[in-house]
């Protein structure tokens, strides 16, 4: 993967396709790989040039030490979209994707044609940050990736009819028993996502926006989604039913046309 500066850290990135250009932001602890199972080859095929990123602390991008704020993500798609040629473009993210999505829109709106947030949050309530300080914890242990993390992991990620179907619950607990998420980048990663209240900040996003929202999702749920859906004004709202947090992956026919829907009519 070609290898971009941005300020005082590099960025691992790849660029698919032709047309107008559309930046995918992976969820925490997640490498950009993730959005070549489904999204890339739509987007591609819909005649869009997609670009996927490692975000910061995710190897082979920069992996400086922590606290990571959602601001300094942000401040990093921002800088990629610089460098890199794009604005204004579409951004797509999911979870802390979506969350740094959203601020980048409000932050920088001259970068951002439209933004679309794929299990998001305006805010992080007690049970929430609990989980994400106590996963934090967990992947700086020198030995983590067992069954039982296998397992607590695809609780939080999955819905319940992923879990309940044999095949697929067995494959993805071999894919996430392989390549467990570890490490200080990816601790500071899920850290990040413990913010303030941000909703009322979100009222002055005034790019075109989608909240996607999961109906088994544990870690964004709807309710949260609908809240950052309702601050941002004339965002619009879908919801995927019987899906979890990577709903993306679950519903993949559901999401992609949601998306592409939304980046037509706001192209």
């Amino acid at each position: 993967m070609p290898i971009v500066r941005v300020g005082a850290l590099s960025f691992s990135y790849e660029i698919h396709g032709t047309g107008r250009p559309v930046m995918l932001i992976p969820p925490a602890g997640t490498r950009a790989a993730i959005w070549s199972m489904h999204q890339v080859t739509a987007l591609i095929a819909a005649g869009y040039r997609v670009v996927t990123f490692d975000a910061r602390g995710t190897a082979p991008s920069s992996v400086p030490p922590g606290p990571y704020r959602l601001a300094d993500l942000a401040a990093d798609a921002a800088g990629l979209i610089t460098e890199l040629g794009l604005a204004p473009c579409a951004v797509i993210g999911a979870s802390l994707g979506a969350m740094t999505a959203q601020e980048l829109a409000l932050a920088r709106p001259d970068l951002v044609r439209a933004a679309v947030m794929l299990g998001t949050r305006g805010r992080t309530d007690f049970f929430r940050q609990s989980s994400a300080r106590a996963a934090a914890a967990r992947m700086r242990e020198p030995s983590v990736g067992g069954d039982f993390e296998t397992v607590a992991h695809m609780t939080q990620l999955f819905g319940a009819a992923t879990l309940a179907d044999d095949r697929a619950a067995a494959d993805w607990f071999a894919v996430l028993r392989r390549f467990p998420m570890r490490g200080a980048g990816a601790a500071a990663q899920y850290e990040a996502t413990v913010i303030p209240d941000r909703t009322p900040a979100l009222a002055g996003v005034t790019r075109p926006c989608l909240v996607v929202a999961f109906g088994d999702d544990v870690v964004t749920p709807p309710a949260m989604c609908r809240e950052v859906a309702k601050a941002i004004p004339h965002c619009r709202y879908a919801e995927i039913p019987e899906a979890g947090h990577f709903g993306f992956l679950e519903a993949p026919v559901e999401v992609n046309g949601a998306l592409l829907d939304f980046l037509a009519e706001t192209g």
